[in-house]
C-alpha cells in the first residue's frame, strides 16, 4: 500500500499559547480538502513509508516473480516446457514494472498511488491554502475553542497537557466526518504502514458470550493494548462493535472478525461495567501481527484464503500456487472476514484473472470519473473461479468480487457482502502523526453503488460457515474443463523435461 499525499506548507499562524500542531492540522485538511486528486487505495500510507524492497520474496530480484514459470497442461497431460522468452506470461509483472520505472500500471494512467519513491510528483497547493489565515476562521469560533480548552486545563479533575487535548480535538473533528476518518497517532500510523506488507490488527480483547448473564463478556485484555489503556478490564460486558449490536445470535468467529481489522485503524465498542452505564470507548487496532495467505489443494483446485490485500497479494498468490508443485484446474478464491486494503493490490489481483476489462469506477471530488481497468498477462485466466465471501468481505474485497461478477469471469458464492464503497488516503501531519480521510467512493464497473449495499452473491449460502467451502467446491468442480496449469521454480521445468526425456528414451524400442 503507497499513499502519496500533497506537499503542503507546514509554517504554523501563531496565536497566543495554542500549539501550532492545531494550525498545522487545519492547513491539511483544507489542502486535502480543495486540493486533493485521487490516491488510489482504500488506506493510504506515504511512499516514504514503504520499505525499497517490499514485495520482493524472490531476493536478488526486481521482479518478485522472475523466478516463477508456468506449464500449460491442456495440449497434453504432459508438460510443455518454455523458455521464459517463449511465454510472456510467466514473467507477470515485468509488462508494468518495465514501463518507465513504474511499479504499477493502472489503466494506463498516471495514478499517484502507482509510483515508485523516485517517481513522486507533489501537486502544487494554492497559495490561499498552503496557510490558514486567522481571517479564515470566525472569531467567534477560535474564542469558543480556547475558552473550552481554558476551561478543562483549569476545572478537569486531573491535569492534561496541551498536547493531550489537541490530539483529542483533532480525533473528535475527524470521526464526527465519517465512521472511517480519524486521527493516527504514532503507533497507530506506523501500524497502518506495516500493514503494507501484510499486518492486520485487533484491540487486544476477546469475548465470549455468558448465557446465564445473556450478555457478551470480556474474557482476556492484553496488557498495555489499547483496550486495557482505555480501562477495559476482564468482566466488562461487550454490547456492540461499530454499528454491529450484539446478542445471542452472534459467534465468536463474528465478535472476532469485527473486532479485527486493518493494523492501526479505529473501531468504536461499546461496553459497561456489569450493566451499569454504558460507555462508547474509540480503540485502534495497535496489536498488530503478520497474516499470509493459505492455500491448498483439493482435487486440482486450489482453494486460496487471502486475508487481506497488501502491496504483494498478487505475488503471494502466484508463490502459494507454485509452492503446491501439482496441476490446478479451479480456483476458488476464499475472501470470508477481508477488510480490504490497497485498492491497486485489489486491482491486481483482478488482474491475474481477466485482460482488458474495468475492474472499478472512483469518483473523487476533483474527478468525477476515474476507471481503474486490469494489467499485465492474467495469467489465471484459463481456470474457472468462483470467489467465496461473506458479510465481513469489504472494500477491496468488495472491488474484486464485483468485478469478476460484473465481468462475468467468476461466481460469487455466500451471503452478501459488507458494503463499503469508500476511498480512504492517509495524510502525513508530521514524520509520526497523520490523518486518515475519505477522499473518494468507488462503483462497479456499470456504475452501481456498493456502499451500504455490497456484492449480492450469484449462490446464496446459509447456515455453518464451516460447511461453505465444501459447497463453492462442489460449484466450481462443475466448471473445470481442462487439465489447468502449474507454476514451477525456475529451471524445474527445464529439469522435468530432462526426466521425461531420459523415461522415453530408455522405453524406446
Amino acid at each position: 500500500m503507497r499513499l502519496f499525499a500533497l506537499k503542503t506548507a507546514t509554517k504554523p499562524t501563531a496565536l497566543a499559547w495554542i500549539p501550532p500542531a492545531f494550525f498545522r492540522m487545519v492547513s491539511v485538511c483544507r489542502s486535502a480538502a480543495l486540493g486533493l486528486g485521487l490516491l488510489g487505495f482504500v488506506a493510504g500510507i506515504h511512499a516514504q513509508a514503504a520499505s525499497p524492497d517490499s514485495g520482493n520474496t524472490a531476493k536478488g530480484h526486481d521482479n518478485p516473480t522472475a523466478d516463477l514459470q508456468l506449464i500449460d497442461l491442456n495440449a497434453s497431460e504432459a508438460p510443455v516446457n518454455k523458455s521464459l522468452d517463449d511465454l510472456s506470461e510467466i514473467d507477470m509483472v515485468s509488462a508494468a514494472d518495465e514501463t518507465e520505472g513504474w511499479t504499477d500500471d493502472i489503466d494506463a494512467q498516471r495514478d499517484l498511488s502507482a509510483l515508485d519513491d523516485s517517481d513522486v510528483s507533489y501537486a502544487e497547493v494554492p497559495e490561499d491554502v498552503a496557510q490558514v489565515s486567522l481571517s479564515a476562521i470566525s472569531p467567534e469560533t477560535l474564542k469558543t475553542f480556547v475558552a473550552a480548552i481554558d476551561l478543562v486545563r483549569k476545572e478537569y479533575i486531573e491535569p492534561v497537557n496541551d498536547e493531550t487535548l489537541f490530539n483529542n480535538a483533532m480525533s473528535g473533528m475527524l470521526t464526527k466526518l465519517d465512521s472511517h476518518a480519524e486521527f493516527l497517532d504514532a503507533e497507530a500510523y506506523e501500524n497502518l504502514r506495516a500493514f503494507t506488507q501484510g499486518d492486520v490488527g485487533d484491540i487486544g480483547v476477546s469475548a465470549e458470550y455468558h448465557s446465564d448473564e445473556g450478555h457478551w463478556v470480556i474474557t482476556q485484555v492484553l496488557p498495555d493494548s489499547h483496550a486495557d489503556k482505555k480501562g477495559i478490564v476482564v468482566g466488562d460486558y461487550l454490547h456492540q462493535i461499530d454499528e454491529f449490536k450484539l446478542d445471542e445470535y452472534k459467534q465468536a468467529n463474528d465478535i472476532k472478525q469485527l473486532l479485527n481489522g486493518i493494523a492501526g485503524t479505529q473501531v468504536d465498542v461499546i461496553t459497561s461495567k456489569a450493566g451499569r452505564r454504558k460507555r462508547t470507548v474509540t480503540l485502534q487496532r495497535n496489536n498488530s501481527h503478520p497474516q499470509t495467505i493459505d492455500i491448498k489443494l483439493v482435487d486440482r483446485m486450489a482453494v486460496i484464503k487471502l486475508p487481506a490485500f497488501q502491496d504483494n497479494s498478487r505475488e503471494q498468490i502466484l508463490h502459494s500456487l507454485a509452492s503446491l508443485e501439482a496441476p490446478v484446474a479451479g480456483i476458488l478464491l476464499d475472501l470470508r472476514d477481508n477488510p480490504g486494503g490497497v485498492l491497486t493490490s485489489a486491482v491486481k489481483v483482478a488482474s491475474l484473472f481477466m485482460s482488458d476489462k474495468e475492474v472499478v469506477q472512483v469518483k473523487s471530488r476533483q474527478d468525477p470519473l476515474h476507471i481503474l481497468s486490469t494489467q499485465g498477462n492474467a495469467v489465471l485466466k484459463p481456470l474457472p473461479v468462483v470467489v467465496l465471501q461473506n458479510r465481513y468481505s469489504a472494500s477491496a474485497a468488495e472491488v474484486v468480487a464485483s468485478s469478476l461478477q460484473t465481468q462475468k469471469r467468476a461466481t460469487i458464492v455466500g451471503e452478501v457482502s459488507y458494503g463499503k464503497g469508500s476511498v480512504q488516503s492517509v495524510l502525513p501531519l508530521n514524520d509520526e502523526q497523520a490523518i486518515k480521510l475519505t477522499v473518494a467512493h468507488y462503483l462497479t464497473p456499470t456504475g452501481r453503488d456498493i456502499d451500504k449495499v455490497g456484492v449480492q452473491p450469484d449462490v446464496s449460502l446459509s447456515g455453518e460457515q464451516n460447511m461453505w467451502e465444501h459447497q463453492a467446491l462442489e460449484l466450481l468442480s462443475q466448471q473445470l474443463h481442462s487439465s489447468g496449469i502449474r507454476f514451477v521454480r525456475k529451471g524445474q521445468a527445464e529439469q522435468d523435461a530432462s526426466t521425461q526425456n531420459s523415461i522415453q528414451q530408455e522405453t524406446a524400442p
